[in-house]
């Protein structure tokens, strides 16, 4: 296996230059400044209005109808491209710097979106994010392939990364209540939206009164769309212990929110 060269410019995504100085911006593409924040807020929000409604023992359907991810959030797995994403790490592993590049493309938007939640600066997030890449690509040789989605090694180096940067290991919501209520821009009727509105905002003020753990399960699990077995990799877990962790949490919600449902 050919060691990766720190210094080497990589065509898709990537520039490391010599003596410390980096960069990271895709190349031939025009950026992206919402990184699919507005879809996955809304898709997060709806899956967890779903796992409410079903803990309240309940039909009710989520406050958007008609088409969310929230179904394939809540059932997250092993991306459809399985094959070709192990076939991208023993590339990038083996020093072919596109195919690291084409990974950054891939889950870009996931870490940038990881980060964005927990330190609430869009700068910061940018910052973080391509340093996340910067590290995973001195490291990619550390990957062990066990058939899960590589999503969750570059979250957790992403997740290590806060943590080196921030006062409290502990896991913390930092971006505002309406930050990311106004990522989620639907169009609707004004009274309709000033209600759903209400309901939102009334959720995430309840994921921020959870504990650390179960907050930060339910993020990985219903914003990023990770499995069981890839959210007990990123926090150090057993996937039975994750099972339980994020049904505490969607119970202690039922609880602050006082039963309510859409």
């Amino acid at each position: 296996m050919t060691e990766t060269d720190p210094n080497r410019e990589v065509t898709i995504g990537w520039h490391e230059g010599i003596g410390g100085a980096t960069s990271l911006t895709p190349s031939g593409h025009a950026a992206v400044a919402d990184h699919g924040l507005p879809l996955a807020t809304r898709a997060f929000l709806d899956s967890l209005w779903i796992a409410l409604s079903v803990t309240d023992g309940t039909a009710a359907r989520s406050p958007t109808s008609g088409g969310s991810r929230s179904s394939v959030q809540t059932a997250a797995g092993p991306p459809a491209d399985m094959e070709r994403v192990a076939a991208l790490v023993e590339l990038a592993q083996g020093g072919d710097a596109d195919a690291f590049g084409l990974l950054y493309e891939r889950y870009v938007d996931l870490v940038y979106r990881y980060i964005y939640v927990r330190v609430g600066s869009s700068h910061v997030a940018e910052d973080l994010t391509s340093e996340t890449f910067i590290r995973a690509l001195r490291r990619i040789d550390s990957f062990s392939w066990q058939g899960k989605d590589i999503a969750a090694w570059f979250v957790t180096i992403a997740r290590n990364l806060i943590t080196d940067n921030a006062k409290s290991a502990r896991f913390r919501m930092e971006v505002t209540t309406a930050d990311m209520i106004d990522a989620d821009r639907r169009v609707e009727g004004p009274e309709n939206e000033v209600l759903a509105n209400l309901r939102d905002t009334r959720l995430f003020e309840a994921i921020k009164t959870l504990k650390a753990q179960q907050a930060e399960c339910l993020v990985l699990r219903f914003m990023h769309g990770l499995s069981l077995a890839e959210t007990a990799l990123v926090i150090g877990k057993s996937e039975g212990a994750v099972k339980q962790l994020q049904l505490r949490a969607v119970r202690a919600l039922h609880r602050e929110l006082g039963g309510e449902v859409p």
